[in-house]
């Protein structure tokens, strides 16, 4: 039953509001402030014209950029948000990773000689938080974080979801691995840029996948940016399989 002309479109909260017809809620929206001050819009309707009155009440209401995430298969859903004035900005791929060596072809695969891998939850926080502000520098002085995944947590409060690689004292690439429902996910892997093509990335998945797999565990996940094509090229050298895409709009 479509909604009719009564809905009316209430702001319940700072950044949340309803539709209400005959003081039922028919639809929500909400927005919501990511770990990097961006804003994340997020709307349930059931219906596209209770859909686009939602839309057209928060837009105003709340300071550009605005940004939203979109499974790249959920076609109505994107033509909702195009219709809001949202744009496409980048694509990012879902991945499975197998974990067996004899797949990924990483079971040979040692750091150089200088270079100890440290296996994850034995990391030291006050050398990851260094390595950490290391990198985030070094991306914001070139493509910034907002090209990197949408859920990156502002600092790693975690060493146990964390795997690095350290040389003379000194971490200097690491590798961040999150359970996701059950499947071990690869939420992040960065290597110092004075270390680029030393062959750490590779090390660090060696060490953690072939922990995973001697653990049970067949497969995991990861997501890489579809512009990144040194990390688009290293996991599909792995045998990995691209199984989805999430499209991140933008209005400005």
């Amino acid at each position: 039953m479509k909604p009719s002309s009564a809905v009316i479109i209430t702001r319940v909260a700072e950044l949340q509001w309803h539709a209400l017809e005959d003081d039922r809620v028919i639809g929500r929206g909400e927005a919501s402030r990511r770990p990097d001050g961006r804003l994340f819009l997020s709307i349930d309707a059931w219906h596209d014209a209770v859909f686009d009155r939602i839309a057209a009440a928060m837009l105003p209401d709340l300071p550009r950029p605005l940004y939203t995430v979109v499974d790249e298969v959920d076609r109505e859903l994107l033509a909702s948000w195009e219709r809001a004035g949202l744009l496409v900005r980048r694509r990012e791929w879902e991945y499975l990773v197998p974990t067996d060596p004899g797949v990924t072809g990483l079971g040979a695969v040692s750091p150089p000689a200088d270079v100890t891998i440290v296996n994850l939850g034995a990391a030291q926080l006050g050398p990851l938080q260094a390595l950490d502000r290391t990198i985030r520098a070094e991306i914001d002085a070139t493509i910034g974080w907002q090209s990197m995944p949408a859920e990156m947590f502002t600092a790693p409060a975690d060493p146990s979801k964390y795997a690095v690689a350290a040389e003379s004292g000194e971490y200097v690439a690491l590798v961040r691995v999150v359970q996701v429902h059950r499947l071990p996910r690869i939420g992040l892997l960065a290597v110092r840029s004075d270390r680029h093509r030393r062959g750490l990335a590779r090390a660090l998945l060696a060490q953690v996948l072939g922990g995973l797999h001697s653990a049970g565990i067949q497969q995991a996940s990861a997501e890489v940016d579809a512009s990144n094509t040194a990390a688009l090229a290293l996991f599909d050298g792995l045998g990995a399989r691209r199984v989805s895409s999430n499209l991140e709009l933008v209005c400005r």
